[in-house]
């Protein structure tokens, strides 16, 4: 079933869902790595904007700063917009992963006893969503999680540096999804990487978002290619990557959305949109 919200026709499977995330039951974590691309500080920024439409009000989610795997390099570290982005609804698995784990474990065990799924986007690599999956088949050894947890992933780098074991594991524990690269325009996902500078003040004047996106650009473009780190040129041009955000496009339905400017388009905030 499709919905049209304003200008644009969303997959609906039902009332009470935004794509394939059902609003009442599911949970949505976001797990970032942030290690060593400034890609994922972009990314943030664009959750946050969709997270704020109308569209999305009161559902469940839990973004996850740190969830890297075996790449070298170093992390960028962004908790200020963390904060400002998710409020308390994040943990920092770059300081603390057994706390983190224990924190995302207790939000899935909430919305998985309630009968709802959880939705892993992964900014990222699995090996966060192994550890998570392998404490919930402890503190849940009745439930069948194979069709209650579904990972999202969009990039074979990201694969790549997953320890294998954890990947293999996921696979097979969890609904694995991999869909094609958020970084490319026109391969059946939206691209949002991009070289031109984009005026996005236009569509975002929230002043929340605003903020927000202030505070990513910058923290992107000075941690971006910085000791050792991994040089961005998208970024290093003027251009935005949230490229991360695919995963996200497809798991609420927005799949279709071409670039960064169509995403814009999509969640501007200069003018209100219905919520059904």
């Amino acid at each position: 079933m499709f919905c049209t919200f304003g200008a644009k026709t969303v997959l609906v499977l039902g009332s009470e869902h935004l794509g394939r995330f059902n609003k009442k039951q599911d949970l949505l974590l976001v797990q970032f790595d942030l290690k060593t691309d400034v890609d994922d500080i972009h990314s943030v920024a664009a959750v946050a904007t969709m997270l704020a439409d109308p569209r999305f009000a009161g559902i469940s989610f839990h973004a996850v700063a740190g969830a890297y795997g075996s790449q070298g390099g170093l992390y960028v570290p962004a908790n200020d917009l963390f904060e400002a982005a998710f409020g308390s609804h994040w943990s920092d698995a770059h300081a603390n992963s057994g706390r983190a784990l224990e924190e995302v474990s207790k939000n899935a065990i909430r919305v998985l006893q309630s009968g709802g799924r959880v939705w892993i986007a992964e900014a990222g690599q699995s090996d966060f969503s192994a550890a998570l999956i392998r404490n919930l088949q402890k503190r849940l050894p009745d439930t069948d999680l194979k069709d209650r947890i579904h990972i999202v992933q969009h990039a074979d780098w990201n694969e790549e540096v997953t320890t294998p074991e954890d990947l293999a594991f996921v696979k097979k524990a969890a609904s694995y999804h991999k869909i094609p690269d958020g970084n490319t325009v026109g391969n059946g996902t939206p691209g949002f990487r991009n070289d031109r500078v984009i005026d996005w003040r236009k569509q975002v004047t929230d002043a929340r978002l605003t903020a927000i996106w202030e505070k990513a650009i910058a923290i992107a473009n000075s941690y971006n290619g910085v000791d050792g780190r991994y040089l961005n040129e998208s970024i290093k041009r003027g251009g935005l990557d949230f490229s991360d955000v695919a995963e996200a496009a497809w798991i609420f339905g927005f799949g279709d959305l071409v670039d960064a400017n169509a995403f814009f388009k999509e969640f501007s905030t200069d003018q209100p949109k219905p919520t059904e």
